[in-house]
């Protein structure tokens, strides 16, 4: 990773940055990711800004342009804020392999503990193999699989659904 590379918690006031990075990745990647690009340009400037404050997302900036992002979906209810959902997952395909997703990673995982936060879940697309050899490196271990875990263009897309314990 260069020097330049920098890993930060989007504020509220940052919602332009996070549509564009968040819009880029399901125009780029529309197969990887359960949600449609229609589902977020519908949303509204106080839609992406409450995001922003209800979940933590964090972006890679190299040279202060964003070039990826993770974010965290905790659950309401308090016997469940022990986990986490890693959501939104994305980093330019030209930026890949130089450990930025690692870093983002990190971010994502030093905010996970100090809010006590125990266990971290993903759901990946079995047809995503880069994807989930990442998370195997990281420490995820596939728990199971969700059969026609989401549509895209007709075609079923089974969901493996992966864990890691901090």
């Amino acid at each position: 990773m260069r020097a330049e590379t920098q890993i930060c918690q989007l504020i509220p006031a940052e919602w332009p940055l996070f549509r564009d990075l968040r819009l880029e990745a399901l125009r780029c990647e529309p197969a990887q990711y359960a949600s449609a690009l229609s589902d977020w340009t519908a949303l509204k400037p106080q839609d992406w800004q409450r995001r922003l404050a209800n979940a933590p997302v964090f972006v890679c900036l190299e040279q202060r342009e964003p070039v990826g992002m993770m974010g965290l979906l905790r659950p309401q209810a308090r016997k469940m804020a022990h986990r986490a959902t890693l959501l939104m997952v994305y980093l330019r395909a030209a930026h890949r392999g130089a450990g930025r997703a690692e870093a983002l990673f990190d971010a994502v995982t030093a905010y996970a503990m100090d809010n006590g936060i125990s266990q971290i879940e993903l759901a990946v697309s079995v047809e995503n193999a880069r994807a989930r050899r990442f998370y195997e490196r990281i420490g995820f271990n596939a728990i199971g699989t969700i059969p026609c875990g989401f549509r895209h263009e007709g075609r079923d897309i089974d969901e493996v659904i992966m864990l890691r314990r901090l």
